[in-house]
């Protein structure tokens, strides 16, 4: 995969609209629409430093698609990486009721 679909991926992962990315990296939110659409324009090194950034990934992993470390969050589904990203956002005590509930449903 290359930049574009790397960067679809990272984008759908993060829960970001473009144009919270676009504020959050200071990247001209039409510039970032050029990266995802059909031609899949390249930015320039400081915007993709940028982005990768307020992506919390770094410029290696949007352009090759690899990185030391990230060869583990790719083999889960896209369904567990959100469960994953919200469950570390919760409490100690609903973390673990989700836990627990999913353990039950797992059971059944």
């Amino acid at each position: 995969m290359g930049f574009k679909e790397n960067l679809k991926s990272e984008l759908w992962y993060s829960g970001l609209l473009v144009k919270e990315l676009a504020a959050k990296s200071r990247v001209n939110k039409h510039s970032i629409d050029n990266y995802l659409n059909k031609r899949g324009q390249l930015p320039s090194v400081e915007a993709a430093v940028r982005i990768a950034q307020a992506l919390d990934v770094s410029v290696e992993y949007l352009v090759t698609g690899k990185e030391k470390g990230q060869a583990e969050r790719k083999k889960l589904s896209n369904e567990a990486l959100i469960i994953a990203r919200i469950a570390d956002q919760l409490t100690e005590e609903k973390r673990i009721f989700v836990l627990d509930f999913i353990k039950w449903i797992h059971s059944r």
